[in-house]
C-alpha cells in the first residue's frame, strides 16, 4: 500500500511539473545594444534568433512555449530597475553596474548572479577620456581643476574615480565630475561645454573616429581589469537552470560567428545600433580593444571586488559583500560543455583574438607592429606585419583611386588596437611605433630617439622622405 501512495505521489508531482510547463514560459532580456563589446550576448542573438535554436524541447520542456522579450537600455542602471521590478529575467552589463545590481538586489531582499563574462581587458581598456578634438590638453594630468563629464553609475566612472586618484586628487575638490549621458556628451564636446569625457564602450573610440574628440587615457593605464558581463535573476536561474544554459549556449555560438566573420557581424552590429562598423570591428576584429572571454578569469573576479570598493567609496553601500557569492559558474561550464569548448582550458588561454597572415602570406609574430587596413568596397580587412609596410601600401593604393575606411595597429606600450587617425608614432630609422597620447610618443623619442609624427606626418613621410624634416615634434 505503502509503495502504491508513494508512486501515486511521485505521478502527481511529475503531472504538477509537466503542467507547469505546458504554460508560457517568459525569457525577458535586457540588453545594450550600442554597448557594443555586450553583442554576443544580446544583438546577435536576437538578430539571429539563436537562443529559439538551443531551447529545449524534451523532458519536462516538452509542452512549453516560449515567450521570449527583449529590451534594449543605453546603459546598466535603468535595466537593473527593470531587472529588480522583475521585469527582466537577464541583463548584460559592466562590472561596476552589475554590483550596483547585486546591491540592488539585495537591497530588495532578492539576489541576482552574475553568469558570464562577454568580453573584457585584465588590463582595463574599453573605457577612456576623450577631450574635443582641438583642445590644448595631451593627458589627464592636464585636467586638473577642468570639468570632465561621464555617465554616473557606469563601468567608466567607476574608471575615473580610480584615474583621479592615481593623480593624487581628490575628486570633490581638484575636479569638477558631472553626469552626462553619451548622447549628450558628444555635443556637449563639440560645444567645449566640457573639457573632457569619460565613457564606456564604444564611445571613448566612437567620438575620435567621427572626428570631433580626441582620446588622450585609456582604462589600459590604470592597469585595473574591467569587463561586461551577464547577469540573471537567481530565481529565475534556480527554476529554469536549462533556460539559462540556452542563453549561454547561444551567447557562445555567437561569439564563435563573431570570431570567425568580424567584419560581416560588424556590419550587422552597425545596421542596429548606429554604431559604425569600423568601430565595432576595433572591439571584434583581430587583437581587438578587448578580448571576448566568456571565463571567470581571477582579474573578472577581482573586477567585481574592485566595483564593489568603488561602491563603499561613493557611499553607496555600507556591506561587506563575499563577492564569490554572486558569481555563478556551473551553469557556463554546462553550456561549454554542450557546445563541444573546453572550458578549463580557455580560463587558462589569455591569447587575444588571433590575427591572420599578413597580405604578403608571410605569418605575423609580433603583434604590436601589426597594422590593418579596411578598404572601402572590399568586405574583409587587409592585414600587414608593420606600419612601415602598411604606409607604404596605403599610399600605393590611394594613388590608385582606393580610400580607406579605417586604418589600424596596435599601441607600443599596451597592445591595446588604436585607430591611425587618433594616434602619434615614432619613427626610428625605418622602424614606425604607434602611440596612445603625444605625451606618450614624446617619451618614447626623449628616450630612444626618434622624430614624433601626427598621423597625417607618418603618410607622408613613406610619401615623401624629404618631408621628414617638416614632421610634428
Amino acid at each position: 500500500m505503502k509503495v502504491v501512495l508513494r508512486n501515486l505521489l511521485l505521478f502527481l508531482g511529475l503531472l504538477a511539473s509537466d503542467w507547469a510547463f505546458a504554460e508560457k514560459i517568459r525569457i525577458a532580456i535586457g540588453t545594450q545594444d550600442t554597448t557594443i563589446n555586450c553583442a554576443a550576448g544580446g544583438l546577435l542573438i536576437r538578430e539571429l534568433q539563436l537562443l529559439e535554436k538551443h531551447l529545449p524541447h524534451d523532458g519536462k520542456y516538452q509542452n512549453a512555449e516560449y515567450d521570449i522579450q527583449w529590451h534594449n537600455f543605453t546603459s546598466g542602471a535603468p535595466l537593473t530597475n527593470e531587472m529588480v521590478a522583475g521585469k527582466l529575467d537577464i541583463g548584460s552589463m559592466a562590472d561596476f553596474p552589475g554590483a550596483f545590481n547585486i546591491e540592488a538586489f539585495r537591497k530588495a531582499g532578492k539576489k541576482s548572479l552574475f553568469i558570464n563574462v562577454l568580453s573584457g581587458s585584465p588590463a582595463g581598456s574599453g573605457n577612456g577620456v576623450v577631450v574635443p578634438k582641438d583642445s590644448a590638453v595631451q593627458s589627464l594630468a592636464e585636467l586638473k581643476g577642468k570639468t570632465i563629464s561621464v555617465p554616473f553609475a557606469s563601468t567608466a566612472h567607476g574608471m575615473l574615480l580610480r584615474a583621479v586618484a592615481q593623480q593624487g586628487w581628490n575628486p570633490e575638490e581638484d575636479v569638477n565630475i558631472i553626469t552626462q549621458a553619451p548622447e549628450i556628451a558628444g555635443s556637449a564636446l563639440l560645444t567645449h561645454k566640457v573639457d573632457a569625457h569619460a565613457d564606456f564602450v564604444p564611445f571613448a573610440e566612437l567620438f575620435p573616429y567621427r572626428g570631433f574628440a580626441r582620446k588622450i587615457y585609456d582604462g589600459a593605464q590604470s592597469n585595473t581589469p574591467t569587463f561586461h558581463g551577464t547577469l540573471a535573476d537567481a530565481d529565475f536561474a534556480e527554476k529554469y537552470p536549462e533556460l539559462v544554459v540556452a542563453f549561454l549556449r547561444a551567447a557562445l555560438e555567437a561569439n564563435q560567428l563573431l570570431a570567425a566573420e568580424p567584419e560581416k557581424y560588424s556590419e550587422l552590429i552597425a545596421k542596429h545600433t548606429g554604431i559604425e562598423a569600423e568601430v565595432a570591428y576595433l572591439f571584434h576584429g583581430p587583437l581587438g580593444v578587448q578580448t571576448r572571454d566568456f571565463t571567470w578569469k581571477p582579474e573578472y573576479r577581482q573586477a567585481v571586488k574592485t566595483a564593489f570598493e568603488t561602491l563603499k567609496l561613493l557611499k553607496r553601500t555600507s556591506t561587506d559583500l563575499d563577492v564569490e557569492q554572486y558569481i555563478d559558474d556551473r551553469h557556463l561550464r554546462t553550456a561549454f560543455k554542450q557546445n563541444g569548448l573546453d572550458y578549463d582550458a580557455k580560463l587558462k588561454d589569455y591569447s587575444p583574438s588571433p590575427i591572420a597572415n599578413a597580405v604578403s602570406g608571410q605569418p605575423i609574430t609580433d603583434f604590436k607592429q601589426a597594422v590593418q587596413i579596411w578598404i572601402n568596397g572590399e568586405p574583409t580587412v587587409r592585414n600587414y606585419a608593420s606600419a612601415v609596410s602598411a604606409f607604404a601600401a596605403l599610399n600605393a593604393l590611394q594613388k590608385a583611386g582606393k580610400t580607406a575606411r579605417a586604418v589600424y595597429l596596435q599601441d607600443k606600450l599596451s597592445g591595446i588596437k588604436l585607430l591611425a587617425n587618433d594616434a602619434w608614432f615614432v619613427l626610428e630609422q625605418n622602424r614606425l611605433s604607434a602611440f596612445l597620447s603625444k605625451e606618450q610618443a614624446d617619451a618614447q623619442a626623449d628616450q630612444q630617439g626618434g622624430r614624433v609624427l601626427d598621423f597625417a606626418g607618418a603618410q607622408t613621410a613613406f610619401a615623401n622622405p624629404s618631408a621628414l624634416a617638416t614632421a610634428v615634434r
